[in-house]
């Protein structure tokens, strides 16, 4: 069995900071790496609709605006299969299985669903659709027999639910489906990145994002009003890192080579906290000094976008290539899953066989 990877996003929106630190960027290095046999890569848009039902245009739109950052950031069609959920029909099926294989306690139980209906206010009317998706997730890991899924702490419980269903499939049928590991971000800070404005995970909703395709001005605009610490009023101010954005950021992106280039006065990021916290250095040279770091790391990311937005219909040709792709890996196994059920009633040619002598005979 090889090493299948396995990973993707809800198109709802363009892809930001969090996505990049949490994922995006580690995606590019396990396809660069190649140490993985395969590597699928895909669009959410049958997730995202469990809560845009009443938005579909919300989803069709912004199909492009995420495959445009999958390609800015370097993920290559030539190595990675970039996919849109809704165009493998044979991952429907599979999640219908595995409803059956699951009780309605056990998904209830799930604490990141817990947190998401709650985020959604849907505790007094839940979408069925909604409700089930965690089913859905393990179909769409289970149809590729992905070896590997990196997400963050959030997706912990997810993976875990899939692993149940896997076995409980196996362990029903037959051993056909492969059992997932989670691939958790290196950076403990990349698992979580708040938003600009410190308080919550970075989110779309929320609107507080820096987006990889943001222009370098809008970039600063949202640097400069970051929250940082409300009792370093004054420069002599003793600072504090706990909880401050710009330092939650610093700890995510910076490296040792940034103070050389940019503010050559520290060493690393450890002297600079030390100097904050004692008092005297300002809150906006702080601010200057992480939105070089960023404008460094997301100038090609921005160069890169522009080039492919020039031909979107190559855009939409991509997709369609990886879906058709994905879609015949999916079938393969669903041929196998469907044999393992015994619902293979066309091709189970010794069925047909014993049916036609029992009748023969009556």
């Amino acid at each position: 069995m090889g090493k299948i990877i396995l990973t993707g996003d809800r198109p709802t929106g363009k892809l930001h900071l969090g996505h990049y630190i949490g994922s995006l960027s580690r995606r590019v290095q396990l396809q660069d790496a190649g140490d993985y046999d395969r590597m699928f890569v895909f669009m959410a848009d049958v997730q995202a609709l469990t809560d845009n039902a009443d938005n579909p245009e919300k989803i069709r739109q912004n199909i492009i605006e995420v495959a445009l950052d999958y390609l800015s950031v370097g993920l290559d069609p030539a190595r990675c299969t970039l996919y849109i959920q809704s165009q493998i029909p044979e991952l429907a099926e599979l999640t219908t299985y595995l409803m059956n294989l699951v009780s309605v306690s056990r998904v209830q139980r799930n604490p990141t669903v817990k947190t998401e209906i709650k985020m959604r206010n849907f505790e007094a009317n839940i979408p069925l659709g909604f409700f089930c998706y965690p089913v859905s997730q393990a179909a769409d890991i289970a149809a590729f027999k992905a070896t590997t899924v990196p997400a963050g702490e959030d997706q912990e419980p997810m993976i875990e639910l899939t692993r149940e269903l896997v076995h409980r499939f196996n362990q029903v049928y037959a051993p056909v489906l492969v059992e997932p590991n989670i691939l958790l971000p290196d950076n403990a800070t990349a698992r979580r990145l708040p938003g600009t404005d410190g308080k919550e995970k970075m989110s779309k909703s929320l609107g507080n994002c820096i987006y990889l395709s943001d222009d370098r001005d809008t970039v600063w605009q949202k640097v400069r009003s970051m929250y940082t610490d409300p009792l370093h009023v004054n420069l002599s101010d003793p600072g504090h890192v706990e909880g401050n954005a710009v330092f939650t950021y610093l700890d995510a992106f910076s490296v040792t080579e940034d103070f050389a280039e940019f503010w050559p006065e520290y060493h690393d990021l450890d002297e600079l906290k030390a100097a904050y916290t004692k008092g005297g250095v300002g809150d906006m040279k702080c601010k200057k000094f992480l939105n070089s770091i960023l404008d460094r790391m997301l100038t090609p990311i921005r160069e890169r976008r522009h080039e492919f937005e020039q031909d979107i219909p190559e855009i939409f040709n991509i997709l369609r290539r990886g879906s058709e792709q994905a879609r015949e890996a999916a079938a393969q196994t669903m041929d196998e899953v469907r044999r393992a059920m015994q619902i293979d009633y066309f091709e189970d040619e010794a069925l047909i066989r014993s049916q036609a002598e029992k009748y023969r005979k009556a």
